[in-house]
């Protein structure tokens, strides 16, 4: 894990405020859309498939500072779309900082080496910088050539002027466990806090269905990368208990509300993963009506195969609060990539199987 100590500080804080006020939910991370709209049209992804009625539409700072007093959480994750094409972008990341939460802004990189000069370099500010493997599997995943390389001199870029910068990797089912490995060494050589790694979910909008990881595939590839990952110098900014998770090594129920999102049509029910669900007008009313109970693991059809990190981080960062030994041995020997699987909620009892051998 590679969190900054001042991070770790604040959020584990949070936490304890909320254990000790015996909150049942709470947001540990807002992922504030504040436009549709993109430069790209990647095959896992089906945000540019609104009208284009629904793509012009932008949160404006005032919507955005509202949607980040009104929940609360002590970090703000900004997808789209592309931000960098909001042209209030920099006034709603500044904003964020002033109220001393952590904001991770996610791009595409493309236009993010022209304009690092709107921005300026502080802690509570990080380029989540999305890469999905080397040159050829990026390139393929956001369907256009020279994407990778731009991506990467963003980089650098931003790495030299003094900015915080993590990536942003989505795995699907072309991925090769060694070609992954490779992805990761790179990202060391680059220098980033760290990596974000989850496998896809298959969006409805998406273009290209085929794609997406089924979970015991998923399990196994990434039990195949941290096998290989062993000895090597690899920093995620994810919680250890989450990636042991990945490998199937901890049961683990969704936390929707661990990670509510904001975006043009308001609060999005149940999670940023489910669309069509329907929307809430304000946070409480999120929190208050959403039917949670019917989301989940087991609950529903279209959450079986997610193994999401903003589904279930929120959950394995509220089981290293309760159990910190165990994430602790977690990190320091890393996921354990041989064995059965742990018992997976999202299959019933008589069909859990092993883990298959290599």
């Amino acid at each position: 894990m590679s969190v900054p100590l001042i991070q770790q500080y604040r959020i584990a804080k949070y936490l304890l405020g909320k254990k000790l006020r015996r909150e049942k939910r709470y947001p540990l991370v807002l992922m504030l859309e504040p436009l549709f709209q993109c430069n790209l049209a990647c095959a896992g992804c089906g945000k540019i498939d609104y009208p284009e009625e629904i793509l012009k539409r932008r949160l404006s700072l005032e919507e955005c500072l509202r949607a980040v007093d009104e929940c609360g959480a002590p970090i703000v994750s900004i997808p789209g779309g592309e931000p960098l094409l909001h042209p209030e972008i920099v006034s709603i990341v500044e904003g964020i900082s002033a109220r001393k939460k952590f904001v991770y802004l996610c791009t595409n990189a493309i236009l993010l080496e022209k304009r690092l000069d709107r921005f300026r370099p502080s802690p509570y500010l990080t380029f989540s910088i999305h890469l999905d493997g080397n040159r050829e599997e990026h390139d393929r995943s956001v369907c256009r050539d020279g994407v990778y390389d731009v991506a990467v001199r963003a980089i650098q870029a931003a790495r030299g002027r003094g900015f915080r910068v993590t990536i942003n990797c989505t795995l699907f089912n072309d991925a090769i466990p060694e070609r992954v490995a490779e992805f990761m060494d790179r990202a060391t050589e680059l220098g980033v806090e760290g990596v974000t790694v989850s496998p896809g979910f298959n969006y409805s909008h998406a273009p290209e269905q085929e794609i997406f990881l089924e979970r015991q595939a998923s399990k196994q590839l990434f039990r195949n990368v941290f096998s290989l990952g062993k000895g090597r110098s690899w920093r995620f900014n994810q919680s250890s208990l989450f990636l042991d998770f990945l490998a199937g090594n901890q049961t683990y129920q969704c936390t929707p509300w661990g990670n509510p999102t904001r975006n043009v049509f308001g609060w999005q029910k149940p999670c940023y993963l489910l669309v069509d669900e329907g929307y809430a007008q304000s946070f409480q009313e999120l929190m208050d009506e959403t039917p949670w109970e019917r989301y989940g693991l087991g609950r529903n059809e279209r959450c079986n195969h997610c193994q999401v990190h903003c589904g279930f981080e929120p959950t394995a960062v509220n089981d290293t609060f309760s159990h910190p030994l165990k994430a602790l041995r977690v990190a320091l020997r890393g996921p354990k990539t041989e064995g059965a699987f742990a018992p997976d909620l999202a299959e019933p009892k008589e069909s859990r199987v092993p883990a298959p051998t290599r």
